[in-house]
């Protein structure tokens, strides 16, 4: 989903490139310890789920960026800026794969040709070098050009990990069968790829948790303005319908959904100026480009995860993800009960949550902005 740092622009310079993993701030695994793998479309405001994860004691085994509001190195590029803000450089990040399983900038704009144009169209918008310059993300073209201009968190000192997204999450899984959860909240290409490189990656997992899924909004996109068809309308999965089809139909032991409910927290300015009260380099971050247009989308989904009791409502019914390129709603999901759903293929039931006790949602983004951990935490 698009982010406020996407229309202010600043000025910024290159650094030199060094080890991601300093030897000194290396963490201890704890097999007991609840464990994460965060695969995300990163931004500058993009950092409060990991840190919600770290406030909530669970050891984050790793960042994995995708290609969903910007290109997979662009949004890498910011979670490895964003970890060196905080002193989490002990963390390391996985570049995700560059493009969707089928989808291109091209496909992507051919549909919208037919079946109308999308109110944020993420990586796939049409590129734009001078928005670029003036601190848009990347979109389109190349998918190694990197807008610095987009970092207002700074350019990262520190490089990528070695192994590519899918991988890593493989070797994670395999050491810690049953104990890693999966969360998304970009684009599903990564764990597409690793459910079909490792048949036995979705069973071994803890579960898969993800931000996107929304159904029955079509009406909320034709009335009000194009921002609330923003709202109700799902990049996320639909920048690559195939991925997010393999995904959502792969063998995990819990799937749950945080589609429409991620609508339902506001954030205002007060609320921003509140967390600002304590100063320090992520509370600085959020209060200057997290804004007020957009809620608290990937922090519902953290939170969903971290603790389950914040929900207040949810239902569980069998999944479909539309890979008809010619429908109109590719890359949407569609919902059946048990006795109506397809038997030609075999659909996972999935936990979707419809409602969480917001002021707890907000509660915990707060405190673990305010009060962010550092890789000294675990020296």
């Amino acid at each position: 989903m698009p982010s406020l740092k996407s229309l202010l622009a600043a000025t910024l310079a290159g650094s030199a490139v060094v080890d991601a993993f300093p030897t000194k701030q290396k963490r201890e695994r704890n097999d007991l310890t609840p464990k994460v793998i965060m695969d995300n479309d990163w931004s500058t405001a993009g950092f409060i789920p990991y840190l919600m994860a770290l406030d909530a004691g669970w050891d984050v085994l790793g960042l994995v960026s995708d290609t969903a509001n910007s290109w997979a190195l662009q949004t890498g590029l910011h979670a490895l800026a964003t970890l060196e803000v905080g002193g989490l450089e002990c963390i390391p990040v996985h570049k995700g794969a560059d493009y969707p399983l089928l989808n291109t900038p091209e496909l992507f704009q051919a549909w919208e040709m037919v079946h109308g144009v999308l109110p944020w169209e993420g990586a796939f918008a049409k590129e734009n070098l001078t928005n670029e310059a003036l601190g848009f993300d990347t979109t389109s073209g190349d998918p190694n050009r990197i807008s610095k201009a987009a970092l207002y968190e700074g350019y990262p000192n520190i490089t990528f990990a070695s192994k590519d997204a899918a991988w890593f999450m493989i070797e994670q899984v395999r050491k810690y069968p049953g104990q890693v959860s999966i969360y998304s909240a970009g684009a599903l290409t990564n764990i597409a790829l690793a459910v079909r490189m490792d048949p036995t990656f979705a069973e071994n997992c803890r579960e898969l948790v993800i931000m996107g899924g929304y159904i029955d909004v079509n009406l909320l996109q034709t009335t009000g303005d194009t921002m609330q068809a923003d709202w109700n309308s799902d990049i996320n999965l639909m920048i690559d319908p195939e991925g997010t089809k393999i995904a959502l139909t792969a063998p995990f032991p819990n799937i749950t959904i945080a589609g429409n409910v991620a609508n339902q927290i506001s954030v205002t300015q007060d609320w921003l100026d509140e967390i600002h009260e304590v100063s320090n380099p992520y509370s600085d971050l959020m209060h200057a480009y997290y804004g007020t247009i957009f809620p608290l989308w990937d922090e519902t989904a953290t939170a969903v995860m971290l603790d389950p009791s914040v929900i207040t409502n949810t239902t569980s019914f069998y999944l479909d993800v539309d890979v008809a390129y010619g429908s109109p709603s590719y890359g949407n999901i569609h919902a059946y009960q048990k006795a109506l759903a397809p038997v030609a293929q075999k659909l996972r039931k999935v936990n979707m949550v419809v409602s969480v006790d917001g002021d707890r949602v907000k509660e915990s983004v707060k405190r673990s902005v305010q009060y962010p951990k550092s890789c000294k935490d675990w020296n």
